[in-house]
């Protein structure tokens, strides 16, 4: 009885993103813990912990094999620079100069791929608990120079074999997890674009395509993220057979989120023409029930349960026979109205069978390109090319290893002239704080502040509360349980966390209560000098780089439409070059919101145009969103492969997307785009005589399309003229000066 009571709790225990990382930690540091009291040397324990800590920091996705290979890795770079912290610590002239090249350096790694830069980080990360090991021993003995490094080497080994032999039991959880996080985003992303049909007059559309663009950003990240961990997964697998739901998992959400995120239609119009009537409202409850699919599905995956989506299906028959209903009315003003519901309809229809699909993906057919395009470095050439185009000034992640040297520089400057107790703490709180950007390191400096600030209260109630060695140190292991469940979500508790472990473990070799006041100085100076160089040493504004990144989003979007536009000429076929251009428009859609996200937690004088960028990547979404329509109604009948005028019209819209993406970049004048709302006016009337659909919907999205570049247009003039002394005006062509109100 009491098994199966507690097998639900357990399940959704193991469904947690953080509880199998958490529990693996748990392992190592109750085995450290439990090594050392059968020694009775509780010396070892510090860097025993340190070490585990440092190696579960540098942990990276893979498979059992690629997790051993990148082991063998970690425990390479973290004895090297474990030992020259300890031949370097006696010369302060050549270990500052050796702690910025090796920041410099490690910084730098991360352009070459996010495997790298983790581990390179944690290499960082361990190289400061060596140096704060040796002051607590009050220097190096050069008789003992081994022991600090084998420790925490020994530690590291510990967590990594525990994760190696994780990761060949349980390959396929994180796998899951990922899936069940992908499916809830895009469960939230379909419920969101159900309040664009919400039939009420009054609401604010550009807020709401704006949150919708945001979500969008999410589903993105959760879609590469999914993408990376079946890579991985599948690198050296002779058979893929276990691997190939989820991969086909993964190709089903690449379905939905494009016809998610696909637009047909003017909401405007809908609503007013329709606002009598039930249909928006059956679109709306259709989105929503599919959003609910949506995350029924999730559960489903980590549960091990049956999934439903009988109340979507429902919700599709009610949305035709309401559509059914609008077309026995025979009115003419609604023609063209309903082509784009019926467009709608098809197109939700198709999503609610890829739903169908997700119950037994293993039906989907094997002749489809399966390929994964893949990102990492391919050979030591590539790694070189890679870092030799980010060594330049105008490279973010040049700037961050730049501003990352300097703050360890002069924090190892400050502690050499104020000679504070355990002042390697300050290096260790500039090296957490210090972020590629303004935003996330004021957020991170003031999480860091409060967490310390509640760890250390705790840590001194706790130790007089409870003076027993072996209570500490369970406090000590439960503690490091937390910060590992809470470092990703929420920094403050796992701050606090990992401020209680230190004063727990320290306690045991020393007092811990002396601890509390150094600790709290170190992290107010370590954070302050962190805050100071990311204002003052090439700044990374992220507010200057929006019209590159607007640019960037442009030039993604005009890829997309010239591969969709051959696969109108040549015919439908899901290849690797149609999938790789798609993901690439959505991710520069990403990479808009996510730097506007950062641009809002800048000082004021410098985010005073992300106002402008929200409405640039409020018209860069809609238009995206036209492309994905387009992309989802792709057919097998080669709409453009005998239409020259209709391709011409096609080919004339991608340059004008370039041409604006081109003076968006260079700040220049915008183009007229004189043909553009003519060109339009001709698609509309080329469509309403059309009578192939799948024709008639081309024609009407390249309407769609051509109508949003005018706001487009005067929202990238708007962008350009940032930090630049002129009008937006100046940047507009001369007869189109004012501007055009944005279509929503």
């Amino acid at each position: 009885m009491l098994p199966r009571l507690l097998d639900q709790p357990l399940r959704r225990l193991w469904t947690l993103d953080t509880f199998a990382y958490s529990l693996r930690v748990f392992l190592a540091l109750s085995g450290a813990m439990l090594a050392n009291w059968h020694l009775g040397d509780v010396t070892l324990l510090i860097p025993l912990f340190l070490g585990i800590i440092a190696s579960a920091l540098a942990e990276t996705d893979d498979n059992w094999q690629g997790r051993l290979k990148a082991l063998v890795v970690t425990l390479a770079c973290f004895s090297i620079a474990s030992l020259s912290v300890e031949l370097l610590f006696g010369n302060p002239w050549a270990f500052a100069v050796g702690l910025a090249v090796s920041a410099f350096g490690m910084t730098m790694l991360g352009a070459v791929g996010q495997r790298y830069g983790t581990i390179a980080y944690a290499t960082l990360i361990l190289a400061i608990y060596t140096m704060i090991a040796i002051e607590r021993h009050g220097g190096v003995a050069f008789d003992d120079l081994w022991r600090e490094p084998l420790l925490l080497v020994t530690g590291a080994a510990w967590y990594g074999t525990i994760s190696v032999i994780w990761s060949a039991l349980f390959s396929r959880q994180p796998l899951k997890l990922s899936m069940a996080l992908l499916f809830r985003e895009l469960g939230k992303y379909l419920q969101l674009k159900a309040t664009l049909f919400e039939p009420v007059r009054g609401v604010d559309v550009e807020a709401r395509r704006l949150a919708l663009a945001e979500q969008n950003g999410k589903v993105v990240n959760a879609l590469n993220q999914a993408k990376e961990m079946i890579f991985r997964r599948l690198e050296g697998q002779r058979s893929a057979h276990k691997l190939n739901r989820y991969l086909r998992l993964y190709f089903i959400a690449q379905d939905i989120h494009e016809r998610a995120s696909s637009s047909h239609y003017p909401y405007g119009k809908l609503a007013e023409t329709f606002f009598h009537h039930d249909v928006l409202f059956r679109c709306q409850r259709l989105l929503e029930q599919q959003g609910h699919a949506c995350r029924s599905l999730a559960r489903a995956l980590l549960m091990r349960q049956a999934f439903d989506h009988g109340q979507s299906e429902q919700a599709l028959n009610d949305l035709h026979a309401s559509l059914e209903y609008l077309r026995d009315q025979r009115r003419p003003e609604w023609q063209g109205l309903l082509h784009s519901l019926d467009a709608l309809a098809d197109n939700l229809a198709t999503l609610e069978q890829q739903l169908s699909r997700a119950q037994n993906p293993d039906v989907r057919p094997e002749q489809e390109d399966n390929s994964l395009y893949d990102r990492s470095p391919q050979g030591l050439r590539d790694i070189r090319d890679r870092l030799q185009s980010h060594l330049t000034p105008s490279s973010p992640i040049f700037r961050h290893a730049v501003r990352l040297a300097v703050t360890l520089v002069i924090g190892y400057g400050v502690l050499l002239l104020v000679h504070p107790k355990q002042g390697y703490w300050i290096l260790l709180t500039s090296l957490f704080v210090c972020r590629p950007n303004f935003g996330a390191t004021r957020r991170f400096l003031w999480q860091r502040v409060l967490g310390t600030v509640i760890g250390l209260i705790a840590g001194w109630a706790l130790i007089t509360l409870f003076p027993s060695q072996l209570v500490q140190l369970l406090i000590a292991v439960a503690a490091g349980v937390v910060f590992f469940a809470n470092r990703a979500r929420h920094y403050v508790i796992a701050t606090a966390a990992i401020t209680l472990l230190v004063l727990c473990c320290f306690n045991q070799v020393g007092n811990g209560f002396g601890l509390i006041w150094p600790r709290l100085f170190d992290t107010l100076v370590g954070g302050l000098i962190a805050g100071l160089t990311v204002m003052l040493v090439l700044p990374d504004w992220q507010g200057r780089r929006l019209h590159r990144q607007g640019a960037a989003t442009l030039e993604a979007s005009g890829r997309y439409l010239r591969e969709i536009l051959s696969q109108y000429t040549d015919g439908k076929q899901d290849d690797l070059d149609y999938r790789l251009a798609r993901r690439n428009a959505h991710n520069a859609d990403a990479a808009l919101s996510t730097l506007l996200a950062n641009v809002r937690l800048e000082p004021g004088h410098f985010r005073k145009d992300a106002e402008v960028g929200f409405r640039f990547l409020g018209n860069a979404h809609t238009l995206l969103s036209y492309l994905s329509a387009l992309g989802a109604h792709r057919g097998e009948t080669r709409a453009l492969a005998d239409d020259a005028e209709l391709r011409a019209m096609a080919e004339a819209i991608v340059v004008d997307i370039e041409t604006i993406a081109e003076r968006l970049r260079a700040r220049s004048v915008m183009p007229p785009l004189e043909a553009a709302e003519g060109r339009a006016t001709a698609l509309e009337a080329m469509a309403a005589d059309e009578s192939s659909d799948e024709r008639r919907l081309l024609q009407a999205q390249l309407a769609l399309i051509s109508r949003q570049l005018l706001p487009l247009r005067d929202t990238a003039a708007r962008l350009a003229a940032q930090e630049v002394n002129i009008s937006p005006v100046a940047l507009l062509p001369q007869a189109q000066s004012s501007h055009a109100k944005p279509q929503t």
